[in-house]
């Protein structure tokens, strides 16, 4: 009866594994086919290309498979899933620098890389990063699901996700194989981060709006909060001043409520400031 089980268990993994490494290839084969299917098929693969596209696209390459090995198998079909992914973007990798060898054996990122930094730690270093994959989507359900209830109930504003949130990098002449895979990763993962960080501009200077005491890390977020060096209240003043400076940047103010240093903003001159 042990046996048996244990059988069953190792059929449905091997089944997890393969089913996942063979469809995803399938998928991504289906992907580079679309724009050679006229202008049907260029539209589909635009709308894969962008939010809200690309995050169902995303989410079938990265979390789906583990989730569905999971809900099947436990931690043991979590794991099958996740060999079943690497297989399928190794056995990617192999295909697309096989089926372009100029640029295979032309100048790439991976041999400088692996020259400066050894190939060893280099490819180890990129694998170590894989786990946040998952962290990043989560941010991603966050921006579906939380700022929106946000622009509705503090009238912060909305934005074009898929401005952010886009992949482009395909479209660079001499990326195959391992490079491309990996910048495709950072496309979508630099989209996403800077959309999140538009979104916290807006909520820091609405709900906190005061410098921190420690000029170290002011001086380390003044990039990602400008308004923290143009417009947040000094961190020694008192809260007369925060709630004077709430009054004059949001009260009966017509446009979304914006941080400080925002487009729809005007200066005094009714020019739009340049946004960082």
């Amino acid at each position: 009866m042990v046996g048996g089980y244990a059988a069953g268990m190792i059929f449905t993994l091997l089944t997890i594994g393969v089913v996942t490494a063979v469809g995803l290839v399938a998928l991504a084969g289906w992907l580079h086919l679309l724009p050679r299917l006229g202008p049907p098929g260029r539209a589909v693969s635009g709308w894969c290309q962008r939010a809200p596209g690309l995050d169902g696209v995303i989410t079938v390459f990265t979390v789906l498979p583990g989730i569905v090995g999971a809900c099947l198998a436990g931690w043991w079909g979590l794991g099958a899933a996740i060999v079943g992914q690497v297989l399928a973007m190794q056995g990617w990798v192999f295909l697309h620098e096989w089926t372009h060898p100029d640029a295979r054996r032309g100048p790439r990122i991976v041999k400088v890389l692996n020259r400066v930094i050894g190939r060893t730690r280099n490819h180890a270093a990129l694998w170590v990063m894989t786990p946040a994959v998952p962290v990043f989507w989560l941010i991603r359900v966050a921006q579906w699901t939380i700022y929106p209830a946000l622009v509705a109930l503090a009238k912060l504003p909305p934005y074009r996700q898929g401005d952010f949130v886009n992949l482009s990098r395909q479209k660079f002449d001499g990326l195959v194989g391992h490079d491309l895979i990996w910048c495709l990763y950072c496309d979508w993962m630099t989209g996403l981060w800077s959309l999140g960080s538009e979104m916290l501009r807006n909520i820091e200077s609405l709900w906190c709006p005061i410098r921190f005491h420690s000029d170290k890390k002011c001086e380390n977020c003044r990039h990602d909060f400008p308004d923290l060096d143009h417009g947040w209240v000094d961190a020694d003043a008192g809260m007369t001043d925060v709630a004077a400076l709430l009054e004059a940047k949001y009260a009966d103010r017509d446009g979304p409520n914006a941080w400080f240093g925002h487009p729809t903003r005007l200066t005094v001159e009714g020019e739009p400031p340049q946004s960082s």
